[in-house]
């Protein structure tokens, strides 16, 4: 007897259609083919006990397994329910006519109950695209999987639930989500905002034109100073995600296993901030089985990196091609994975060891030597890429205590949107280009080519400064969302001068000033 069940396998972004092939004739052996890991050959045994705590035997006979395509490594245990049910159905324990009709996904615990998976939305996805009628998938993926529309899908808790349903004992309805109400209900609603920061005008003027336009930044500054519950509020004023950002962010984050039980799609910009301590493959993605890493789990939002100095500088240095690319190749000796990466990287930092360099309520008591040497670690090529260099001084509590509260991070937004509107009108031909911070070395010169007042003062501030030939794009690509901000046509004089005082790093005297 020979019975046919289809399940999917992810790779990456990427996700198969995997039939399991089941051969059953006269014999005793038990014979399995097609790449599968070591969770997917010991589902045998779990399938084995959560047929017998269910009342049904594991089939006996010359049992041969194939999950085709052969050549593609299956990884996981999702593969337990597609295989439980094809091995009952060959057996002749249970009757079914239309399985070819159905994709199933779960793994099986040994009393029968399924268990979450990881990349239930991707998968489907999958099967919308391969035309089947519905998708079977564990109660705590049913709201995840149910955000595609045009599919049947029905969340089960346990292998009986399944059983019942494939052979028409008992009845279950599919799942529906009102996709776009519940993706609009939560735009908008965050724990931190911008009106609890009080003080720090110039840092959170200077995270407004990075989020304007999506430009990378660093804030410097002393202990206590405020730099990371500013970082913490970014999302609040960056534009909403459109829903197609939205279904490209939640199937990296399924495929990762980050969403929680009934959870649909992701309404709000990602927010990660790994520690320092992370390692290379946890930040790019990759191992043994390859996953997102923190980047591509930042797609389409934020990757703070706090105290940015005490990171390792090996793994600083392989956020260079991600951050000009926006997309990561992960190649290995076993599978190749490409995950985009498009994210605002923000970052922070002490100005010193000691960390009161330039604070005037505080005495440094580092040399210049020293302070180089502590900045020296985040390399020239990376902070070449990042755009925007903030300054920041801690507010005393004197005046912190009398001033108001800050403006609302609400505020904030719809200046952010107004200024992404105008970008999105201006890059309306160039694919894949959405905001200043993404444009070409040729696009500068045709929508961010300052006057001859204004690059004659860019050149002198430049000599001046001692900043390098490099920082020459970024200011300018600064200086074109400072003027959409204001709602300028062109970039001015006023612009240029704000863009500059934004690349204090650069500056070649910066670690000998005040000592």
């Amino acid at each position: 007897m020979f019975i046919k069940t289809y399940c999917a396998a992810v790779n990456g972004l990427d996700v198969t259609t995997v039939t399991i092939e089941v051969s059953m004739n006269i014999g005793v052996m038990y014979r399995f083919t097609g790449l599968g890991d070591t969770a997917v050959r010991e589902g045998r045994d779990r399938i084995a006990a959560a047929l017998q705590q269910n009342g049904y035997k594991f089939p006996h006979g010359d049992i041969t397994v194939n999950m085709a395509p052969a050549d593609l490594r299956k990884e996981g245990s999702s593969f337990d329910l597609p295989l439980a049910i094809a091995l009952l159905a060959v057996s002749g324990s249970m009757e079914c006519e239309d399985l070819e009709r159905y994709m199933m996904v779960g793994e099986l615990s040994l009393d029968g109950h399924l268990q979450p998976i990881k990349g239930a939305l991707p998968i489907a996805i999958r099967a919308r695209a391969e035309k089947f009628k519905g998708l079977i998938v564990p109660i705590q993926n049913v709201r995840e999987a149910a955000v595609v529309n045009n599919l049947e899908v029905y969340g089960m808790e346990t292998l009986m639930d399944v059983i019942g349903f494939l052979s028409g004992q008992r009845q279950f309805e599919p799942v529906h989500i009102d996709t776009r109400k519940e993706f609009y209900e939560h735009q908008c609603q965050f724990d931190a905002d911008f009106s609890d920061v009080r003080g720090q005008e110039s840092a959170k003027r200077a995270m407004e034109v990075a989020a304007a336009g999506g430009h990378n930044l660093i804030m410097i500054g002393p202990p206590g100073s405020g730099k990371s519950m500013m970082a913490k509020r970014l999302p609040s004023i960056l534009p909403p995600l459109s829903l197609a950002e939205s279904l490209e962010t939640t199937q990296i984050h399924s495929i990762a296993g980050k969403l929680g039980r009934n959870a649909t799609l992701i309404s709000q910009r990602p927010f990660r901030a790994p520690h320092h301590t992370i390692s290379e493959v946890a930040l790019v993605g990759g191992g043994a089985t390859p996953q997102p890493g923190e980047i591509s789990l930042a797609h389409n939002g934020v990757l703070f990196c706090d105290e940015l100095t005490e990171f390792n500088k090996q793994t600083l240095e392989v956020l260079r091609q991600p951050l000009e690319d926006r997309r990561i190749t992960i190649s290995r000796a076993k599978y190749t994975v490409d995950l985009p990466c498009s994210f605002m990287f923000v970052a922070s930092c002490n100005p010193c060891p000691c960390g009161y360099y330039g604070d005037p309520t505080h005495q440094c008591c580092c040399t210049p030597g020293q302070i180089q040497r502590y900045l020296g670690k985040i390399s020239g090529p990376l902070l070449d890429r990042i755009d925007i260099h903030c300054e920041i001084q801690a507010v005393p509590f004197a005046d912190l205590s009398k001033m108001a509260p800050g403006e609302p991070s609400s505020a904030i937004r719809e200046r952010v949107i107004k200024a992404r509107q105008i970008q999105e009108v201006r890059f309306k031909g160039f694919k894949g280009i959405h905001c200043n911070a993404q444009m070409t070395e040729r696009m500068l010169h045709q929508f961010a080519e300052p006057d001859a007042a204004s690059m004659d003062m860019l050149r002198k501030a430049m000599e001046r400064l001692k900043l390098s030939a490099r920082a020459y794009s970024r200011i300018l690509k600064v200086a074109r969302t400072i003027a959409d901000l204001a709602g300028s046509e062109k970039v001015e004089s006023m612009h240029i001068a704000e863009a500059i005082g934004y690349r204090n790093l650069d500056r070649g005297d910066w670690a000998e000033r005040g000592v």
